[in-house]
């Protein structure tokens, strides 16, 4: 990059979806950081959420981890002190991102009117697969005080939107731990060891959902055996509330075919492995949906609920363009799961409809991941974008 291109990008991110926003913004940070040599600042609200991703995250005010400058964005942001420390902000970043709406504090605002000349401003909008978002890419606003500009930025699946994030070495290194099967000496860092050959192994990281218990109780009739691999949160309040247990981290659960494994919450790095080595696996918010899709492997997505049933509209966008390209049984089969599975409802038929298409649900994720990335990534269209307009 020139000297006259941006070099210095400031992200906020308020944690709303406890790990899908930080998850987005530190993966966005870090790649932006490591992959383009920018300088990045990550203003976060709740840092024990990054601490829960990224464990060398301490509780500091500011602090430097893998490249990124992080630091605490407290109430007292609102009124003119971001944080204390040498990443304070005696600077207006050339790059300043606001992830998902979450508004820039006035004190910062008013630094960027200041500014000889105005930084590049954009809202990154929440992923979404519906079709207006094609249309609102790239659009820009005035902000109705200061009269500085800011462009909408939308992640997306199609090349006229801003694509997904991807690191440059991502799919090299999948391809390389699936293909030297790592995955064994991965588990055992888990704790978990002893599976047999024709095990169907699934990770389930989700929301609280009643369905959980029709699912339990129906892959404990399973033919073979069946091992699911619960990350110590939310999802596992259902399963111990559904199945009148008291699991904990490290602990598991037997019921005929099934075999339940308790392990702690996972880093992102050991996240992306953990999708890497299952069969199938359940995700839920953005984060861990867009690295689903990374791992080319069959998943079942628990969208963020929204009032009025919002999130069922964007389910079904994604569902359409998800699975536009299969057979007609497939693709019912998919949708039929996906909805039981975010409408709280039995999950029993649905589950059994689809595992009898394993085959072609594993193509057929091979062939959607296969297909996004041939598109451009989210960073990298970040970073162009602020070229070009220079």
């Amino acid at each position: 990059m020139t000297d006259t291109n941006p070099k210095t990008w400031d992200i906020f991110c308020r944690v709303v979806d406890n790990y899908g926003d930080i998850g987005v913004c530190w993966r966005l940070a870090r790649q932006l950081a490591n992959e383009h040599s920018l300088i990045v600042r990550l203003w976060v609200d709740e840092i024990a959420a990054l601490q829960q991703i990224w464990p060398d995250t301490t509780l500091s005010v500011a602090q430097n981890i893998a490249g990124v400058q992080v630091c605490i964005w407290d109430d007292d942001a609102e009124t003119g002190s971001f944080a204390t420390g040498s990443f304070a902000t005696d600077y207006v970043a050339d790059v300043v991102i606001e992830a998902f709406a979450c508004h820039l504090p006035d004190t910062y605002l008013a630094k960027m009117k200041l500014c000889a000349r105005q930084p590049h401003w954009f809202n990154l909008e929440y992923l979404s697969a519906e079709p207006w978002v094609e249309g609102c890419h790239q659009l820009t606003s005035m902000h109705p005080q200061n009269g500085l500009k800011k462009t909408y930025f939308f992640p997306g699946f199609s090349a006229k939107t801003g694509g997904l994030l991807r690191e440059r070495n991502l799919l090299i290194d999948r391809d390389d731990f699936i293909l030297t099967e790592k995955k064994n000496s991965f588990f055992q860092t888990l704790g978990i060891t002893g599976l047999e050959k024709n095990t169907l192994v699934i990770s389930l990281f989700s929301y609280e959902n009643i369905a959980i218990t029709s699912l339990m109780k129906t892959w404990s009739l399973a033919q073979t055996p069946i091992v699911v691999i619960v990350p110590v949160g939310r999802a596992l309040t259902s399963i111990n509330t559904g199945l009148n247990l008291c699991l904990r981290e490290g602990e598991q659960y037997t019921l005929g075919a099934l075999n339940v494994r308790i392990i702690p919450f996972l880093t992102q790095t050991d996240y992306d492995k953990l999708l890497w080595s299952c069969d199938i696996n359940f995700v839920r918010g953005e984060d861990s949906f867009v690295r689903a899709q990374w791992a080319a492997k069959p998943f079942i997505w628990n969208i963020y609920p929204q009032d009025d049933a919002v999130h069922l509209v964007k389910l079904k966008a994604f569902l359409d363009k998800h699975t536009a390209t299969a057979e007609y049984k497939l693709a019912n089969a998919i949708s039929q799961l996906w909805i039981n599975w975010n409408t709280a409802e039995d999950c029993s038929d649905a589950w059994n409809l689809l595992a009898n298409l394993n085959a072609e649900w594993r193509k057929q994720n091979q062939d959607w991941s296969n297909s996004l990335r041939l598109l451009p990534e989210l960073a990298g269209n970040l970073v162009d974008f602020c070229q070009k307009a220079l």
